[in-house]
């Protein structure tokens, strides 16, 4: 009798699967989704699931920066595309607003939200979303020191206080869109921000 061939692995999209996997990260957090969630959302079994992207933890990981590319990518294009730090910055709470509102996908930041329900389980991962909003950070109070150096900004400006408003404003409009604000409310919120930067 033939010995029957095994059958072979089911292909799946893995571009398709990691925007699932993002989604679900992004709903609920990393703590809080399970493999059996990921794969329950993604359509494949937990063996395809670490034949492509190794584990949870390396997944996640990958999930970050395609919403980083994906849905987070506006705040570092205002920051490059706009001629003024204040310009800039009050681009991103603009664009925050709506993208934190958009229907039909989770509301708020994923690098926010993750973090939210303790990623102590997991302490890499939890340093590497502290650092993704270090360098946003860091990337707004460039902005903000090339305009003192330049005369935009008074001389006696706090770059690195401002830097870290901005972001908390941010961090804001993402746990404020989490509770249910609307896309016009948390434009509210953005115009008031903006008015406590120096003249």
């Amino acid at each position: 009798m033939a010995e029957r061939q095994r059958g072979r692995p089911r292909s799946f999209d893995r571009e398709a699967a990691l925007e699932t996997a993002t989604l679900v990260f992004w709903e609920h957090g990393y703590e809080a989704t399970s493999v059996a969630d990921l794969t329950r959302a993604m359509g494949i079994a937990a063996p395809s699931l670490y034949a492509a992207f190794g584990n949870k933890e390396s997944l996640f990981t990958e999930a970050v920066q395609r919403y980083g590319r994906r849905y987070g990518a506006f705040m570092l294009r205002a920051l490059e595309e706009e001629p003024t730090a204040r310009g800039a910055v009050s681009r991103m709470l603009r664009e925050a607003a709506r993208e934190y509102t958009e229907p039909g996908r989770p509301t708020g930041c994923l690098t926010l939200i993750a973090a939210t329900g303790g990623t102590t389980a997991s302490p890499d991962v939890e340093e590497s979303l502290r650092a993704v909003r270090a360098a946003n950070i860091a990337a707004i109070e460039s902005r903000v020191r090339a305009d003192v150096a330049s005369g935009e900004l008074p001389p006696g400006t706090d770059a690195a206080a401002l830097a870290r408003y901005s972001a908390a404003v941010v961090q804001g409009l993402s746990q404020q869109a989490r509770d249910g604000a609307t896309r016009e409310q948390l434009e509210g919120v953005a115009a008031t921000a903006m008015r406590a930067w120096p003249a």
